[in-house]
């Protein structure tokens, strides 16, 4: 994977993909780090949409949009970059991120009128499932 793949990705230019990290204690030993890039604790992949919904589910064993659903129910923090995040249940690692870009909407108002929103969805090695969104570009 290439950096402009991330970069565009987080600057919300990528709407159709999905955006997975991987920490090198979830998957050590995986074949998954030859398709992505490795950044500091793990692995980030940029896919499309489907692909890395698959990708996500045979790495995790989680469906995708069902743990969105879960993490939404809990606020954290998570990088801008997706490759860690901090467990509001305390001082853990993070395993895995999914984050998905989402265009402007202006019509819906708040945080999607001001541009690209970013919805990162994070698991952490004591179970907590947490999440956060923010515009694109403003972290």
């Amino acid at each position: 994977m290439s950096e402009t793949k991330r970069t565009e990705f987080l600057a919300g230019e990528r709407p159709d993909d999905v955006a997975l990290f991987l920490a090198d204690s979830f998957v050590s030993g995986d074949a998954i780090a030859d398709y992505g890039e490795s950044v500091s604790g793990g692995t980030l992949l940029i896919v499309s949409g489907e692909t890395g919904r698959s990708v996500f589910q045979k790495a995790t064993g989680m469906e995708a949009m069902n743990f969105a659903k879960r993490a939404m129910g809990t606020e954290g923090e998570i990088a801008a970059d997706l490759s860690t995040g901090d467990c509001p249940e305390g001082d853990h690692d993070v395993e895995f991120v999914f984050a998905f870009a989402e265009e402007q909407n202006e019509e819906v108002g708040g945080l999607y009128a001001e541009g690209d929103v970013i919805h990162a969805y994070a698991y952490c090695e004591c179970g907590t499932a947490f999440s956060q969104k923010w515009v694109a570009g403003d972290r």
